[in-house]
């Protein structure tokens, strides 16, 4: 039987529809339905498809709250986010959605912007409603988040980061490399002079340790930092302008500048054209990121890569993994720790 008998249509005005009126109408136990949004993979294609059709037609919607289908534990996975808007994190997001999905888990997101407070608002209140898993971004937490993430009895996930030492898994990259790995390309091109922007949002403490990775690259060449901060909470291309013209007036001027990420260098790019530099020849720039835009502006922007779907991918494989999820435990063979890819382009 391929679809659920009588083609069964939403009641209207007689409350909200029950497993057991799915299950009558696909002609399958109550346990299957369960089971069906539960453990997919344990129902047979046949059933899935004459339970699926049960569920469409009558608009039906599970309780993940109580009763017997939540088993005491949702099927939602939390993540929190510095910026959900942010181009960033949007193949983070995407891959780790479209991982969990596969095997009947659904993402809810949120979004921190670098502040420790929201950060544990989003933890406390994700918690409260009993996750299946909770995955946070990076290892600087309050120490209220601390505490929440060592107590929380489900699996915990910090991501876009890689401080094996810590009791979440771990799955991202060293950003302290990233600082290391920009400085020193740039050293090897010769030049001298390389100045440092941080991020205008000041609690991106990630950022940062990119910023001691360059130090500690021109400290091994015995050369000093230029470090520039932004007004705080600037708006990213107004504090790549800023940047760019203040370290423009500096005499001697930098040869070469990295940036805490791509819309911080794009703001000074366009800036230095205005003031009329010629690019990379007055002035390397060297970005975070890869965002959309980096390619296309000009001259298109050297910059440094992160693995953003890798992560995703990984980390929703690890939560699954610890999930018990038996379909998904072969596909972890990658490591946790990931790598970023230096893009070099026509700025640097």
């Amino acid at each position: 039987m391929s679809q659920a008998k009588d083609s069964p249509r939403k009641r209207r005005g007689a409350g909200r529809v029950t497993l057991a009126e799915v299950a009558r109408a696909a002609e399958v136990s109550a346990i299957s339905v369960s089971r069906y949004f539960n453990q997919p993979d344990q129902v047979s294609p046949p059933l899935r498809k004459r339970i699926e059709a049960a569920v469409q037609a009558l608009g039906y919607v599970p309780n993940l709250v109580a009763g017997g289908l939540a088993s005491a534990r949702g099927r939602i996975v939390g993540m929190v986010i510095p910026n959900i808007s942010g181009p960033i994190f949007a193949q983070t997001i995407q891959a780790f959605s479209d991982t969990l999905s596969r095997h009947g888990y659904q993402l809810l997101l949120a979004s921190s912007y670098f502040n420790e407070a929201q950060e544990e608002s989003a933890v406390r209140a994700f918690l409260g409603w009993s996750p299946a898993a909770l995955v946070v971004t990076s290892h600087f937490h309050n120490p209220a988040t601390e505490k929440m993430l060592a107590d929380a009895d489900v699996p915990v996930v910090e991501i876009w980061d890689y401080c094996p030492d810590r009791a979440p898994v771990q799955v991202g990259f060293l950003h302290h490399q990233v600082g290391v790995q920009a400085c020193r390309y740039l050293l090897d091109k010769g030049y001298r002079r390389i100045a440092f922007v941080q991020n205008s949002a000041p609690g991106d403490l990630s950022a940062l340790e990119r910023r001691d990775g360059y130090i500690e690259a021109l400290a091994e060449r015995g050369l000093e930092p230029w470090v520039f901060v932004p007004s705080a909470d600037c708006a990213p291309f107004e504090a790549g302008k800023q940047a760019m013209d203040a370290l423009i007036r500096r005499n001697p001027r930098p040869e070469a500048i990295i940036f805490a990420n791509d819309n911080l260098a794009a703001g000074a790019l366009l800036a230095g054209q205005r003031a009329g530099l010629q690019l990379p020849e007055d002035m390397a720039i060297v970005g975070f990121g890869d965002y959309p835009f980096a390619e296309m502006l000009l001259p298109s922007l050297t910059t440094l890569r992160p693995p953003s779907r890798a992560i995703g991918e990984v980390a929703a494989l690890r939560v699954l993994q610890h999930l018990g999820v038996a379909a998904c435990v072969g596909e972890v063979q990658r490591l946790n720790l990931l790598a970023c890819e230096l893009i070099a382009r026509e700025s640097g």
